[in-house]
């Protein structure tokens, strides 16, 4: 068989695999309509509903149809980010598309929905939670490789199935994408191999992507690589995640204020000193501003080498507990309205340490190019850190942080964070 032939085999061979791939997800959201929206139709007002439905009814319809759109969506996107579980996020996401769509209907005044969109919610809840459990337990994602350059380096661990090619060819293999150094100097039939890829949208990760795409961070070995300009954040969702930031707060003050009231008292009762702990800290744009936090530290002891042994002689009672649920940061509520600091984003250092962070690690202040936050990726994903070796580790979640900056990384961090708060990982 001549060169032609086997390319157009190939071609063949790559435009099923795709075609197979859409329509399993075509029959998937085609199932999950009739299964969420068509059969609890029929169970609460019959066969031929469509035929002898009010309007109230097809208002109920097409409201469902919404909650599945959306939570369908929002679990698909937070499954694409590094370290999630789609079916963890089911059933919240679910929960809260169907409240505000229930919640619309009864601000029109539509009566007769509440039974069908029980209905349907429950059947989404058990159609989807089912689908993507069975999905993570039988689905591995499967990369090949191609055996050039850095990828074989940088591909290997992390819960994937890597499979190394031998031959610039996937006959026999189902796979989820194609990685290779696309820096490196591929002989042409690789070349080539990787643009038919590309026509059968076989989707083709860069290495280094790919390394980003599943351990959540960007290597400072391989920035260099980059050019600045593609770690810029998106200046229009940074537009709106300003309005976002000040919103939440707003919606949030009403019960985030009594808890700030019963910490103050708590740490004034516990110890001597101001409840509020104002410090400077390095900001937006490498701009200065005061950070407020709850104190959860003893005055007046000066020293230092405290937290070599993992303890920490400073530290309140109260202290403690606030630092472990987060407490201590929620005064930077009011840094947010300021506009000083964002709800998520890369946490700010004091002026000492962002100092002395710049002379050791690389690329340090590259990370002002967003605004800190009260909470961020480097904070959900690895805890705290101090010394240098962690702040190199910490530094490679912010720039990931900043290369995707988007409304659903964002979505994520929220999530993680209310499970922080509520285990008390990373604490310090």
């Amino acid at each position: 068989m001549d060169t032609v032939s086997i390319r157009m085999e190939q071609q063949r061979r790559h435009s099923r695999l795709y075609e197979r791939v859409m329509f399993s997800r075509r029959v998937q959201l085609l199932l999950g309509l009739m299964v969420v929206v068509g059969l609890p139709a029929m169970l609460r007002w019959g066969w031929g509903f469509w035929s002898v439905s009010s309007a109230s009814q097809w208002a109920a319809i097409v409201a469902t149809i919404a909650a599945f759109w959306l939570s369908i969506t929002a679990v698909y996107r937070l499954s694409e980010l590094p370290g999630t579980k789609a079916y963890v996020y089911i059933l919240p996401t679910i929960t809260l598309c169907y409240l505000v769509a229930y919640g619309g209907l009864k601000a029109l005044g539509l009566e007769q929905t509440t039974l069908y969109m029980l209905l349907s919610y429950l059947f989404a809840v058990g159609y989807c939670s089912t689908g993507y459990f069975i999905g993570s337990r039988v689905r591995r994602l499967k990369l090949a490789v191609v055996p050039y350059g850095k990828a074989p380096s940088l591909c290997q661990n992390h819960s994937v199935d890597w499979r190394m090619l031998e031959t610039p060819s996937l006959e026999g293999s189902r796979v989820d994408g194609v990685v290779a150094d696309l820096r490196a100097e591929l002989p042409d039939d690789w070349a080539q191999f990787l643009a038919d890829c590309t026509i059968h949208r076989i989707p083709v990760y860069h290495a280094t992507k790919a390394h980003e795409m599943i351990t959540g961070r960007v290597l400072l070995d391989h920035l260099y690589e980059n050019q600045y300009g593609s770690l810029s954040p998106r200046e229009d969702y940074e537009i709106i995640k300003r309005g976002l930031d000040a919103l939440a707060v707003l919606l949030v003050m009403p019960l985030a204020l009594p808890i700030m009231a019963a910490t103050a008292i708590a740490i004034r009762l516990d110890s001597p000193g101001p409840a509020i702990f104002r410090q400077p800290r390095m900001g937006f744009h490498c701009r200065p501003f005061v950070v407020y936090k709850f104190r959860s530290m003893v005055i007046d002891h000066d020293g230092t080498g405290f937290t070599q042994d993992g303890h920490d002689p400073r530290i309140t009672r109260v202290g403690h507990v606030i630092r472990k649920y987060r407490l201590d940061e929620l005064p930077q509520l009011f840094n947010v309205l300021k506009g000083d600091m964002s709800l998520i984003g890369p946490r700010p250092e004091s002026m000492n340490l962002a100092d002395w962070y710049e002379r050791d690690v690389p690329f340090f202040h590259y990370r002002h190019v967003v605004r800190p936050g009260i909470s961020g990726w480097a904070q959900v994903e690895q805890g705290y850190a101090a010394e240098v070796d962690g702040m190199i580790r910490k530094l490679e979640y912010d720039f990931y942080y900043i290369k995707h900056f988007s409304f659903w990384l964002d979505v994520l961090i929220v999530i993680r964070t209310v499970k922080t708060m509520l285990t008390g990982f990373g604490s310090r």
